[in-house]
């Protein structure tokens, strides 16, 4: 089994709920996600969720990145502008801009370089501007996008564009990424590009975070460390409800199948297991 550490709250669900007008989305939802450190290694997270159609996924993923309030309860994060009390870094209530998002059609600015796109991105950082260059360069060259820092959207191939929005949520939103279906619709070639993305975001940094949501079973347990399944509770009677909330968790990391590379047996049982509670739902 892999050693690793689980440190600081990272993200933090509180009894999250949707509402608009009589129709309840999402209810009662609650997670908690703390960074995952591993000896040796720089080891970001990542973080599924899967559910049915129709589920509250998406509505979950707009409160996550601070687009929507919840109707109740709160989404945390670490406040990295406060300094740390008693070792622990103060929450905040997530904002608009805190955690990056990244949408299925890989939208970029038509009229910005790949390396103007990625400077407007740190925007708003407090780094001085030889810094940025610094930190930015240090990126195209690690995601393969040195020699395309000069190009617009219309000259890079689809993994270009692809790499090119993930790096600029990731620069302007200080570690989290939110993917809502990254892999809907792809052919085996693009598929295997988001799964280097994957791989390249983790290891940048120990705090860089992706969650994302999928049909896919199988592509969520082999990436993922923690998987939450999303959808209609059953109620005394044995009949669903009409709201989304968070059935089961299953930690990757404690079953001792993280981090592996391809899909072993432990992965098709776990899937088999995930397969069944979606169906139920």
């Amino acid at each position: 089994m892999n050693h690793y550490e689980q440190k600081d709250t990272i993200l933090h669900a509180e009894n999250v709920s949707v509402s608009y007008g009589e129709k309840t989305i999402i209810k009662d939802i609650n997670f908690l996600e703390r960074d995952t450190v591993r000896p040796g290694k720089i080891q970001g997270q990542v973080i599924a969720f899967l559910g049915r159609s129709g589920r509250g996924k998406s509505t979950l993923f707009r409160v996550i990145t601070g687009l929507n309030k919840p109707t109740t309860g709160n989404v945390l994060i670490p406040d990295n502008t406060k300094k740390p009390i008693d070792g622990k870094i103060p929450a905040k209530d997530v904002e608009e801009g805190d955690v990056g998002f990244v949408d299925q059609k890989y939208t970029l600015f038509r009229h910005k370089t790949v390396y103007q796109a990625l400077t407007y991105a740190m925007r708003n950082s407090p780094l001085s501007k030889t810094e940025k260059h610094d930190k930015i360069m240090r990126y195209l060259v690690e995601w393969g996008l040195e020699k395309s820092k000069d190009q617009y959207p219309n000259e890079l191939s689809g993994g270009q564009r692809q790499r090119t929005a993930i790096l600029e949520q990731l620069l302007s939103s200080g570690h989290y990424i939110v993917m809502d279906e990254p892999f809907s619709g792809l052919d085996i070639g693009n598929i295997l590009n988001v799964k280097t993305a994957f791989k390249l975001i983790n290891e940048s940094h120990d705090l860089n975070t992706i969650i994302f949501s999928t049909h896919d079973i199988e592509l969520a347990v082999e990436l993922a460390d923690s998987l939450y399944v999303i959808g209609y509770p059953r109620n005394a009677e044995g009949k669903l409800e009409t709201y989304g909330t968070i059935l089961h968790h299953y930690d990757l990391k404690a079953m001792g199948i993280a981090w592996h590379d391809g899909f072993g047996v432990q992965h098709r049982e776990l899937a088999e297991e995930v397969k069944k509670a979606l169906l139920a739902s």
